[in-house]
């Protein structure tokens, strides 16, 4: 007969601190005790220490040590053991890290959020409107810059409780992708702007198969990629004359304002329409032509606001979450910037 009582643990283990689990995931990664020392902003002798009781701990458990010295200013061998208890430390200090998340969540006590830099000013506008109830609830509501093609990536690792920005969707498409829960602010198409003359590229508008014979600044990922994917297949590359490929647009812009190249950048709506306008400095002077889609699916710009499906309704109506998202809400008539 078997008796069930609490679980026992060897007493060795139970000395093991997160700090000792966090050092030797920082020696694995760099290398060193002096490396992972500086990484940790600690002494080596510090790191050291720490990697020598792990050894003997885990030495005495498991019959073999973490690491092996291989000599001065060379990097640790980690044996086969090392590399298993360095993938539990990953996951242990991981599952902890998202359990206290997700019970400051839970409790309205943190809140995650981020915005591409075109939709930046409109969040801020919202988080100012509920700024008043987030101070009395001691919310730590913490900012991010994210990239388009970063959106769900960063929403589905939890990262992010809440987004601002913009995706692809087949034209018509409804806005109900999950497993997100979507405000839908805007759809536009693509646009170009140039500096060109009209003389020699005529608008105000320019079919989308025209697009080959046009000297193009394009990005080299993100929104427009996946336009020139949708339209052209994966080598569109091959297919276009590319002058020059970008990380960010306002280095595109520099480039055909300078005069450096001569040709068009492709852009969505939002951003032609803003350079149109005025209100983006970086890219005035710039003409606009908006692209007309005859080539491939028909696809558009939706910009708005994400977040997971099913994480508004487990919460109260006074959550920080919902504040905000109604907040925004009250934005869906505004015509947004898009990425």
């Amino acid at each position: 007969m078997v008796l069930s009582g609490p679980p026992q643990y060897p007493a060795e283990l139970l000395d093991t601190t997160m700090d000792q689990l966090r050092t030797l995931l920082a020696v694995h990664e760099h290398g060193t005790a002096l490396a992972a020392a500086r990484q940790l902003g600690r002494e080596q002798s510090s790191v050291q220490k720490q990697l020598d009781t792990l050894n003997r701990t885990f030495g005495t458990l498991c019959g073999e040590a973490l690491v092996l010295k291989r000599g001065r200013g060379k990097d640790v061998l980690f044996t086969a053991t090392g590399e298993h208890l360095v993938a539990l430390a990953r996951g242990t200090l991981t599952a902890w890290t998202d359990g206290i998340h997700d019970a400051r969540r839970r409790l309205g006590r943190t809140l995650s959020v981020g915005s591409t830099r075109y939709t930046l000013g409109f969040l801020l506008d919202a988080v100012e409107r509920v700024s008043d109830a987030y101070e009395r609830r001691g919310v730590d509501l913490k900012v991010t810059h994210v990239r388009t093609g970063d959106l769900f990536a960063r929403l589905r690792s939890k990262e992010l409780d809440l987004v601002c920005g913009s995706i692809v969707v087949t034209e018509g498409q409804e806005a109900e992708l999950d497993p997100y829960e979507v405000i839908e602010w805007r759809r536009s198409g693509l646009s170009i702007l140039t500096n060109l003359p009209p003389g020699k590229l005529p608008g105000p508008t320019l079919p989308a198969s025209a697009l080959t014979g046009l000297p193009l600044v394009v990005s080299a990922g993100g929104l427009i990629a996946h336009f020139l994917t949708a339209w052209y297949g994966a080598d569109f590359r091959k297919e276009m004359s590319i002058a020059a490929e970008i990380e960010a647009a306002h280095y595109g812009f520099e480039l055909l304002r300078s005069g450096v190249v001569s040709g068009a950048m492709l852009v969505t709506r939002g951003i032609a329409e803003a350079a149109e306008s005025g209100s983006l400095p970086e890219a005035g002077g710039l003409r606009r032509l908006d692209v007309i889609g005859d080539v491939g699916p028909r696809t558009e710009v939706l910009v708005g606001v994400f977040t997971r499906r099913g994480d508004r309704a487990s919460y109260d109506a006074h959550h920080p979450l919902n504040l905000l998202w109604g907040a925004l809400a009250k934005d869906n008539e505004r015509w947004w910037l898009s990425e």
